[in-house]
């Protein structure tokens, strides 16, 4: 299943996608119509509510009612009518990994040879389709960087490493967008990291029936359709029973929360000359399996 959620008709909601539609279940209405007792308002809220039912399961059944009726389009939310949000918002801020890669690592002049981890405040959050703002006034070295993000699907505290992938919901995209001379100023990654606008996720996330092979897919950065990034998740140093597993060793996962997982080399602080983004530039992001992430550059 391919979860998303968007702005329809003035209203926030979520949903999943139609086989073969470009559209979505609208599920609180599907619930609403087709299912039984309380049922969550939120994809978050379906994913913490996933500890004590088959929360993936229990969508299929609605859906599959929601097939079934007379009226079943009124369910269904056009792509080409809906804002994409961030598919989830986790209730702390987004963890992610660097130096994960070893040509990326290089080509910044970074070593490799520890675990550096950083996180991305909620509200740089942004959805697919949304503008990410230039923030010229603070940087003039915004960057792009394509990941893998790592959706958590139940609570784990000091995970073992050969139980990790159970606490795995599913996968999506994150552009984990840098301003590299803030990066450089501040010494730490943060406030660089953190900027509204500055982590574009989605447009889905894919549960990981439907992604079996994460450590080896194609990741594409392209700008302006030119490509920036080529590489394979199977070149990431730390895999992700190693990411799980380590990051919980300090800090609790929640359900919702993500971790991305690095990026390959070919960002724009790493040519030669560097190219940073500029207003007007698309910044895509393809994942095999998942989709593509497209946002473009404001003021």
């Amino acid at each position: 299943m391919k979860f998303l959620s968007f702005e329809y008709q003035g209203k926030a909601t979520y949903g999943v996608k139609v086989k073969r539609e470009e559209a979505a279940w609208m599920l609180p209405a599907i619930f609403a119509a087709f299912g039984s007792g309380d049922y969550p308002q939120t994809l978050l809220e379906g994913l913490q509510q996933n500890a004590q039912i088959d929360f993936q399961e229990a969508v299929r059944q609605v859906v599959a009612e929601a097939e079934k009726s007379d009226d079943k389009d009124s369910y269904k939310a056009p792509f080409k009518d809906i804002k994409f949000l961030p598919p989830v918002t986790p209730t702390n801020n987004v963890i992610a990994v660097g130096r994960n890669y070893k040509e990326h690592a290089e080509e910044l002049n970074n070593e490799v040879n520890r675990l550096y981890v950083f996180t991305k405040a909620p509200s740089s959050l942004i959805g697919d389709g949304n503008e990410i703002p230039l923030h010229a006034d603070v940087t003039s070295q915004l960057d792009y960087e394509g990941e893998l993000g790592i959706v958590i699907g139940k609570y784990g505290h000091k995970i073992p490493k050969g139980l990790a992938l159970d606490y795995v919901y599913g996968y999506t995209i994150v552009n984990d967008i840098t301003a590299r001379d803030l990066q450089k100023e501040h010494l730490q990654a943060f406030l660089s990291k953190s900027l509204i606008g500055g982590c574009p996720m989605g447009p889905y996330i894919v549960t990981k029936d439907e992604l079996p092979t994460p450590e080896n897919v194609s990741i594409v950065t392209k700008v302006n359709n030119e490509i920036r990034q080529d590489g394979s998740t199977s070149d990431m140093l730390l895999k992700i029973d190693d990411l799980i597993a380590e990051v919980s060793k300090y800090v609790a996962l929640h359900p919702g929360d993500i971790i991305a997982t690095g990026t390959p080399s070919g960002v724009g602080a790493g040519l030669k000359p560097p190219v940073f983004l500029k207003t007007g530039d698309e910044v895509k992001v393809s994942i095999d399996g998942i989709g593509t992430l497209v946002n473009t550059i404001g003021e």
